[in-house]
């Protein structure tokens, strides 16, 4: 969706990441839809100190001060990337090396639309995955959704080695 509350809500959470006190603050996703008669605004956002009930509050309300000249009735909510984090931009591919992800394409890639693998990085436009039979180059573009697969067990795994 787009228009002027949504471009307005875009460019306020943009300037909020060139804030000294928002430092390290990176927007993974910001979505506009409507929802009835008022819009639905979405702020996923990621911290290196990690996101907690105090950092969503501080960048809502930064939020909300940048689009309180909007009349448009509108919802917000900012929240976390969770564990299964979404991967949007190519920098995010090239972040999370080492990865196990999921990567839905809008084309069929190899026969599959969808490709599960560990993430190996960024070749040009193109993120390639380690599959069991060998490397797998996906074109960013034809991208639809890709997130990390947490692994629970893993990191029960990782947790017990710890103590011992």
């Amino acid at each position: 969706m787009r228009g002027a509350l949504a471009e307005a809500f875009a460019q306020a959470a943009e300037r909020l990441t060139a804030e000294e006190k928002f430092a390290g603050l990176e927007i993974v996703d910001a979505r506009a839809r409507r929802r009835g008669r008022e819009v639905q605004l979405t702020l996923v956002i990621d911290h290196p100190d990690g996101v907690g009930f105090a950092l969503c509050e501080r960048v809502s309300a930064g939020i909300n001060q940048a689009l309180s000249s909007f009349a448009e009735p509108y919802t917000l909510e900012v929240e976390s990337p969770g564990l299964d984090r979404p991967l949007v931009k190519l920098a995010d591919f090239a972040r999370f090396v080492g990865q196990q992800v999921r990567v839905t394409t809008g084309l069929a890639v190899q026969g599959s639309k969808t490709h599960r693998g560990v993430l190996l990085g960024v070749n040009g436009e193109n993120v390639v995955l380690g599959m069991r039979d060998g490397e797998l180059p996906i074109p960013h573009r034809l991208i639809a959704s890709a997130n990390i697969e947490y692994d629970i067990r893993a990191d029960l795994k990782r947790a017990k080695e710890e103590k011992t």
